[in-house]
């Protein structure tokens, strides 16, 4: 079950990424087969309906998997990349969408700066714990244009990390993810629950919107609204 208020050493996040990495390689068809039909248009219109500018739009699916997403955005004509840290979702995502995609640790970002109008971290972010998401939302604001847009789609939670079915994930209270995400340079634009039209408590991921500030300046310039 996961736990609250870990310290994780060089070590310990060395096997949160391989342990986590390989539980997918090994479950990669199966995954793919039982995602693949998701519907997740409203995510992706969320991403895209709050680019500011004229499409086509460089795109980087974080965690793309086996290219599902990745694939809609270059059907829909941007210029999409994916990054994918297991290697089989990667191949399998290279084939599926005949888009680039970076084979990279959520760990070990190796980023292009101010390279990208929309980052889309659909169900991905979760996996990096606590004390590295301030780094690696650091690097992926540092990836996007001025005024770019972060798009995350992650459990919600109770502020527990920890392991639950071969797979190292952080499940966050909504307030404590939009701290979070504040605090790394971005002003929240909207957010929403999911799946669409159910109870709140059946409704296990909070899906949030983000624009790039020039600077990281806190949380105190956060705008958000209270759920409908």
């Amino acid at each position: 079950m996961p736990e609250s208020e870990i310290t994780l050493n060089p070590q310990d996040l060395e096997n949160i990424a391989a342990l986590t990495l390989e539980h997918y390689n090994q479950r990669a068809e199966d995954f793919w087969q039982g995602t693949r039909d998701h519907d997740v248009r409203q995510n992706i219109a969320a991403l895209l309906d709050h680019i500011v500018g004229i499409p086509p739009f460089r795109t980087l699916d974080f965690g793309c998997g086996p290219g599902r997403d990745l694939k809609v955005f270059a059907d829909l004509g941007h210029i999409a990349t994916g990054l994918e840290g297991a290697e089989r979702f990667a191949a399998m995502a290279r084939a599926y969408s005949g888009c680039e995609v970076w084979q990279q640790d959520f760990l070990k970002l190796d980023l292009p700066d101010r390279h990208f109008d929309g980052v889309f971290a659909n169900a991905s972010l979760f996996h990096v714990p606590r004390q590295e998401l301030p780094r690696v939302l650091g690097e992926l604001h540092a990836t996007l244009k001025p005024g770019g847009v972060l798009f995350c789609s992650n459990p919600h939670g109770r502020d527990e990390e920890g392991w639950i079915r071969g797979r190292f994930g952080a499940y966050y209270a909504p307030d404590t993810w939009f701290s979070l995400v504040a605090a790394a340079g971005f002003v929240e634009l909207t957010h929403y629950y999911r799946p669409d039209g159910l109870p709140r408590e059946q409704q296990p991921w909070l899906a949030s919107v983000w624009r790039k500030l020039a600077s990281v300046v806190g949380s105190c310039l956060t705008t958000r609204q209270p759920p409908a």
